[in-house]
């Protein structure tokens, strides 16, 4: 069995008979946690419908359009429009305040993104999420 001692970050170890050695490393297998672990999202409620799919800028541009999540536009609407706090609004949407913060930083930068960039933005009608009645 040989004993290794660290000198520096060069990978150059003395063992213990006092003979300098190097030692390749393995390199580090990456863990690409992206979408595959964790917990289930919490499903959010959105509280209305929509009754915009898409805004189109004019002039028109042949530019990529920038999609937004309704659950961003909902929160974007109950605190810029409506007034709430995020923690009321987490309250009304059935989710955390930290969630709501996440909602607004996406859709504020995606709205932000679209009008000085002259993009068009379209709402994903996705429906994972439950409307209340």
């Amino acid at each position: 069995m040989h004993n290794f001692y660290l000198l520096d970050n060069a990978q150059k170890y003395i063992n213990v008979s006092g003979k300098l050695e190097y030692l390749i490393k393995m390199p580090q297998r990456r863990r690409c946690r992206r979408g595959r672990r964790g917990r289930f999202p919490k499903p959010v409620t959105i509280p209305s419908p929509l009754k915009v799919e898409k805004f189109i800028p004019e002039p028109r541009t042949t530019s990529r359009s920038i999609t937004i999540e309704h659950a961003e536009v909902e929160a974007l609407r109950l605190v810029d429009l409506e007034g709430l706090s995020q923690e009321e609004a987490g309250k009304e949407m059935g989710v955390s305040r930290g969630t709501i913060w996440r909602f607004l930083q996406s859709a504020r930068r995606k709205v932000a993104q679209a009008l000085t960039e002259g993009r068009p933005l379209e709402v994903n009608d996705d429906a994972s999420y439950p409307l209340e009645s």
